[in-house]
């Protein structure tokens, strides 16, 4: 019986995935009962390493090794002149595989208004802080065009107006109400190739 519940609560585990119901999650626990010593020993192992060295980045929210460090704003060998800014982690992964941006990301963990998120609770004031130091040209932002990620892009857009930074938001091809990590490449290209310029303070 113990056997059973340790399944059963796995079964749980995996059913509250994104995408994934108790269907699938019995499916996937089934396969690694197949394959245990392929998929559930290594699984383990990994899983056990990322809970002890990943975390989230404090300055730019991106995950960080405590191994290495967070290559996104802290060892990056390449000094950009952009930070593009996200919603969350998805957003900058859907972007990063399109191959269409280069530069810093800004990972502000979700949007003002969304699951009862405060502006305090983003990682706007870090934004500002890097533009300064690292002198930032341009802050490109990639929040959804839903109510929520327009507020929060009007909130960071006033939060930067002392600043001398470029600000600019992604343009053709962003539909109304689409979110960023759902976006094929190609919208996505469209949209940066022809992003539209909000406001520049280098006058």
């Amino acid at each position: 019986m113990q056997n059973i519940n340790e399944i059963e609560e796995l079964i749980k585990l995996i059913s509250k995935l994104p995408g994934l119901g108790p269907k699938s999650a019995k499916r996937i626990v089934l396969k690694l009962m197949n394959d245990r010593d392929q998929l559930i020993k290594p699984l383990a192992s990994v899983l056990a390493q990322i809970y002890k060295n990943v975390s989230r980045c404090k300055n730019c929210g991106s995950l960080k090794s405590t191994l290495v460090g967070c290559d996104n704003c802290e060892n990056s060998k390449k000094k950009f002149d952009k930070i593009c800014v996200v919603e969350d982690i998805a957003d900058q992964w859907s972007i990063e595989s399109s191959n269409i941006y280069q530069g810093y990301f800004h990972i502000l963990g979700g949007t003002i208004s969304s699951a009862g998120n405060r502006k305090e609770d983003l990682l706007i004031d870090s934004l500002v802080e890097r533009v300064e130091k690292d002198k930032i040209e341009e802050v490109i932002l990639a929040t959804s065009a839903t109510i929520e990620g327009q507020t929060t892009a009007y909130y960071i857009q006033e939060s930067l107006k002392n600043s001398k930074v470029k600000i600019t938001k992604l343009a053709q091809g962003l539909p109304v109400g689409g979110e960023i990590e759902n976006l094929d490449d190609g919208t996505l290209i469209s949209a940066f190739k022809n992003r539209s310029n909000l406001i520049s303070n280098s006058d």
